[in-house]
């Protein structure tokens, strides 16, 4: 592949990189520098038109200010190759760490929110216009999740040998099935959406480098698309600044979302009904449970204890969150 890219040296090394879930990549050491080598996996994220629509938007980001790190073009001016009907991308490699909102200053989480804010302002600028537009959805229906909650309550009791993750998990389902009984009329209607745009699509800790105290390359565009800006917002800042007993840092919340909404012009109720769709949506949500009991796959597995005490701590929380993304 590096021959494709005459600018880049003779390889070295290639060693895998393992952090997060679902990427495909590579550090390549060459006699010119290190590289990160990215195989987009074969699924609708790895459509060539797709990759070359994420690569694009970077380059056109990077013209204004936003921290990214687009790929590098070959000899033919391309950035995506296929070998073997697969596809990938060379990247410079950004020297930098992820930062997780304990780490963050309120200052720092307030430059934070600005960062998304210009990535949403700048999307609008540099992507095509006319790409349709999500509908309007309800949220997950509760009658729904009551028939899952069972499924995984069966699976999860039915473990033999069970263990502290099968015992929390029980613990866990009987809840929210008490908490969604309780809340089932708060299913957030189906909204008009006019503040859709542009969304990086998976804005979290391990997409964002830091390099001492500043934001040096936001990474991993694959969810680029078209969705309501401020639930990704809102999704972003329930990653950052969640804490291991499952409860936000509602200072560093405040502080993101009053940058988050000055850089992006969003108004309070965009964010207030983004706060309670979002809130909605984590109450139905069992994807890590799916990942091990149906998948049998556990690399989500240490998640699941902040991620479903934080449904619960913000239900009871509700309007303390909500004033902390919009006052």
């Amino acid at each position: 592949m590096l021959r494709r890219y005459p600018n880049a040296g003779e390889p070295l090394t290639c060693k895998p990189i393992t952090l997060g879930l679902l990427n495909h990549g590579y550090r390549v050491s060459t006699t010119r520098g290190s590289y990160f080598l990215k195989h987009h996996l074969d699924d609708s994220t790895g459509d060539r038109a797709t990759i070359v629509r994420q690569h694009r938007a970077t380059q056109r980001l990077q013209s204004l200010g936003v921290p990214v790190a687009p790929p590098v073009e070959d000899t033919e001016g391309d950035t995506v190759t296929e070998i073997g009907g697969r596809c990938y991308a060379l990247h410079p490699w950004v020297d930098g760490l992820h930062r997780v909102g304990a780490q963050l200053t309120t200052a720092q989480s307030q430059r934070l929110g600005a960062l998304l804010g210009a990535v949403h302002t700048g999307l609008a600028q540099v992507m095509e216009r006319g790409v349709a537009q999500p509908r309007g959805h309800a949220g997950p229906d509760a009658a729904d999740t009551f028939a899952l909650i069972d499924d995984l309550l069966a699976a999860a009791r039915g473990r033999c040998p069970r263990d502290a993750f099968d015992e929390l998990a029980e613990h866990r389902l009987v809840e929210r099935r008490a908490l969604l009984e309780q809340y089932a009329d708060h299913r957030p209607p189906t909204p008009d959406i006019p503040a859709t745009g542009w969304v990086h699509g998976d804005f979290h800790p391990l997409n964002v480098l830091y390099r001492d105290a500043d934001p040096v390359a936001i990474i991993d565009w694959d969810r680029l698309g078209v969705q309501p800006r401020a639930e990704e917002a809102v999704r972003a800042a329930a990653i950052f600044f969640v804490q291991p007993t499952g409860k936000l840092e509602l200072e560093k919340v405040r502080a993101y979302a009053r940058a988050y909404r000055r850089a992006a012009g969003a108004s309070a109720a965009e964010l207030a009904a983004a706060v309670h769709r979002v809130w909605w949506e984590r109450l139905n949500d069992f994807w890590i449970l799916h990942w091990r009991y149906r998948l049998h796959d556990r690399r989500a597995d240490p998640q699941f204890p902040a991620v479903s005490a934080l449904a619960v701590w913000w239900t009871r929380e509700y309007e303390a969150v909500r004033e902390a993304f919009t006052e």
